[in-house]
């Protein structure tokens, strides 16, 4: 089997790599730093093919899609957050956002299920977050992005099973977990973080077993309870104070 993983060069995406290498999975790494992503083929054991390219170029995501085919399982995991007032945010960082979140992740997506579906097997992982399921002030276009992951994912699948196909797609929908997004993003944590060994292992083995909507712990499993049955100007005021205290 042979894997391909966006986003593939630290956190979430790093650990996805070693857990499926340890299981004898070929791998694809995907990621613009090419530093990283040397250092982690040093220590996995199965053939592993690094490839550096910046996917927030449409152009980009059908080059990569052209250069590696034939896999069994696409895990769409690079992304990233911006944290701020929307209307005091940088535009063009929220564009190179959309773009990497969603669109890449839609190109992908769609490029590699056709294949996938002609060969009736594979896995897709779209990684999103909890915040696909609450309001996010302060962050708003990233939790936007996140819930556009979570219902593609979900139409997908319905189409999937009405087709009785045996490709499986799934959405990660971890909470705050021990990676460099935060940082990226400008966003503290004063709380217990997942880590993101357990997130990955956890995330794969659901995804094997034809989860749609994965939920790693009880915390976050709890949130995504709340956000259904609380009203969402509710959430959006109790966000926003929570990640008022962040910044």
């Amino acid at each position: 089997m042979k894997a391909l993983i966006t986003g593939a060069s630290s956190g979430i995406g790093r650990e996805m790599a070693k857990y499926l290498s340890s299981k004898g999975i070929d791998l694809v790494l995907v990621a613009r730093d090419e530093f990283k992503l040397e250092e982690i083929k040093k220590e996995l054991k199965t053939n592993v093919e690094i490839i550096s390219i910046d996917l927030s170029s449409n152009e980009n995501c059908i080059k990569l899609y052209n250069q590696v085919k034939d896999i069994d399982i696409l895990i769409n995991n690079a992304g990233f957050g911006v944290f701020g007032e929307f209307t005091e945010t940088d535009l063009e960082k929220e564009i190179n956002m959309i773009n990497t979140n969603i669109t890449a992740l839609h190109i992908l997506t769609k490029l590699y299920l056709q294949d996938m579906k002609r060969k009736n097997s594979g896995h897709i992982l779209n990684v999103g977050s909890i915040a696909a399921f609450i309001p996010g002030p302060l962050m708003a276009t990233y939790y936007s992005t996140k819930s556009y992951v979570l219902n593609l994912t979900k139409g997908i699948y319905e189409e999937l099973r009405h087709d009785k196909s045996k490709v499986k797609v799934s959405c990660l929908c971890p909470g705050p977990t021990k990676t460099n997004f935060l940082p990226t993003a400008g966003v503290k944590f004063n709380t217990k973080l997942a880590t993101a060994e357990y997130v990955a292992k956890y995330a794969i083995n659901k995804m094997f077993k034809g989860k749609l909507v994965i939920i790693p712990t009880l915390k976050i499993k709890s949130v995504m309870f709340l956000s259904k049955i609380v009203p969402h100007k509710i959430i959006a005021r109790f966000t926003y104070k929570i990640q008022e205290g962040r910044r």
